[in-house]
């Protein structure tokens, strides 16, 4: 891969905002899933890193950003993607999970070249069941990380597992909190109750996203859980300027684990039709 810099961006509210930079060429921002670290997309912005200057966001409240603050909000994480944007010159953007929705709302008010976003934790009409939350809260304040852990899975069915017993999402969450990225993966977990928190409140018709004019492309997986995929669908069909792919052999950790190489293909191809079409 190209040389990794880093450097620290502020946020308009004066959070510090930590950006890992590979590559060259015109410059694309990458915005990460709920408890992920910019680290996570390594393999990502590898692929990416012969055709842009990727440049992958620590969210707040991850890594050595700055903390979520206590006005927590999207619009916040939104303006700490635009200060990126604008520190870097870029003009591209794609987003992951959490980081998607993220993308999203800055898109409402900045828009991009292009906007790529890969199974957004969009609710639309209650479908983002957040009635595990509660419990991931009390197990957190407890110290039970592991049991936290598999609430957050089992809730989320972001790992496709779909009906099993509990005791198999427990098995996950230890393997997940025990192993090379374990005490990462633990002191990331403190972010997530605002975050979903975050995806209850803005749960809409979803009609908000039609406001949405840049060139963009919707991705998921067949694999995944079906509220996100159905999301997909309800904004390709709000969404007066967006195209979808569902691939049926993907599921929610492709970009960051287990297809990056598909995900950065879908990425530079969506990009170089639509930003040659607006040059044209």
């Amino acid at each position: 891969m190209s040389t990794v810099s880093t450097c620290i961006v502020r946020s308009a509210d004066g959070t510090p905002i930590d950006v890992l930079s590979t590559g060259r060429g015109p410059g694309l921002v990458v915005v990460p899933d709920n408890n992920r670290r910019a680290h996570h997309y390594d393999g990502l912005a590898r692929e990416l890193s012969g055709d842009f200057t990727v440049h992958v966001v620590d969210r707040r409240g991850h890594g050595r950003s700055g903390p979520q603050g206590p006005h927590y909000s999207i619009e916040a994480e939104a303006a700490d993607v635009f200060a990126v944007l604008r520190e870097t010159g870029s003009d591209l953007l794609f987003g992951h999970g959490h980081g998607g929705l993220v993308a999203l709302h800055l898109a409402l008010w900045r828009p991009v070249d292009a906007l790529v976003v890969y199974e957004p934790t969009v609710s639309i009409g209650g479908s983002f069941d957040a009635s595990w939350l509660p419990e991931f809260r009390r197990h957190l304040a407890l110290g039970r990380h592991s049991a936290a852990m598999a609430t957050f899975l089992k809730g989320t069915r972001m790992v496709p597992l779909g009906d099993a017993p509990m005791f198999v999402y427990r098995g996950l969450a230890h393997l997940l909190l025990h192993g090379a990225d374990g005490e990462a993966a633990r002191s990331m977990m403190s972010a997530t109750p605002a975050e979903v928190a975050e995806i209850a409140r803005l749960d809409s018709d979803g009609r908000r996203y039609a406001s949405v004019r840049s060139p963009t492309l919707l991705l998921g997986g067949g694999r995944t859980a079906d509220y996100l995929t159905t999301a997909l669908r309800r904004l390709h069909q709000l969404m007066p300027d967006a195209d979808c792919r569902i691939r049926p052999e993907l599921d929610h950790n492709a970009p960051d684990l287990n297809a990056s190489a598909t995900v950065a293909a879908d990425i530079a191809s969506f990009v170089a039709r639509r930003v040659s079409h607006q040059s044209v």
